[in-house]
């Protein structure tokens, strides 16, 4: 797989997946923004793409906010001449727990982040792939979005609502020579699972069939496909990457 020449958006690339989609691509030959709310984690980002001879260039942007995607993209077409590529990863989760117990605050940021930030990224990208007349976008869902996630409803929610967006726009704009897809991936192995500690590690670890987590360069390896011309008859789908892992 190559993207000599294609200029790729990577969202919420500042930290565990998003960095592993923004360093895969661009080690593939893909000119790359890397965008996150967080300024030092988008430049370590940067830093580890170009110290391996890799471009990128860091835009910090909130997905939530309309005013800040809208600069993101007239940003990205900037630097890049154009978004041929876009994976929209910004997401976040929260504290488990019943539904009705979930604060409503915390109930809209997961909507704000996840599911608005995916539609608002989406809606931004589309209309700049319309003009230039192709374009690939990945969304990042969870095995969540087709499967539950016990005691996380918003999360769940929201990522069923990345999934349906990803099936709408991809019938949508299929014979406008664009294609969107999406991941899903299971229990991976980023910063924040590390955070739990050995122990915790082990028990989702024996959750899993295959018997261990997974790595962010595996999904990171998913993403590049989908954004490929190896994958050029493949729209709509949702590909999960959860070593097996089935919940109810």
């Amino acid at each position: 797989m190559t993207f000599e020449n294609a200029g790729a958006l990577v969202t919420g690339a500042g930290s565990g997946l998003g960095r592993a989609i923004a360093c895969r691509l661009a080690k593939d030959g893909a000119k790359v923004v890397v965008s996150d709310i967080d300024e030092g984690g988008g430049a370590a980002t940067v830093d580890a793409i170009t110290a391996v001879g890799g471009n990128a260039s860091f835009i910090q942007a909130d997905v939530s906010d309309v005013e800040s995607v809208e600069s993101l993209i007239v940003g990205s077409v900037e630097y890049l001449g154009g978004i041929d590529l876009a994976v929209n990863n910004a997401g976040i989760a929260h504290t488990p727990g019943d539904l009705h117990e979930l604060p409503i605050a915390e109930w809209d940021a997961v909507m704000g982040v996840d599911l608005r930030g995916t539609f608002l990224c989406m809606r931004g990208e589309l209309a700049h792939m319309v003009g230039a007349g192709h374009g690939k976008i990945v969304n990042m869902a969870s095995n969540a979005g087709t499967k539950n996630a016990p005691g996380m409803p918003a999360y769940t929610a929201a990522k069923h609502g990345v999934v349906g967006l990803t099936k709408n726009a991809a019938l949508q704009y299929a014979r406008r020579n664009i294609q969107v897809n999406a991941v899903g991936p299971g229990t991976i192995l980023t910063e924040g699972i590390v955070a739990f500690g050995a122990d915790q590690q082990e028990e989702w670890a024996d959750l899993i069939p295959v018997g261990r987590m997974g790595t962010p360069e595996e999904v990171a390896a998913a993403v590049a496909y989908l954004l490929s011309d190896e994958a050029g008859f493949v729209t709509g789908h949702t590909l999960l990457i959860d070593g097996g892992l089935m919940w109810d």
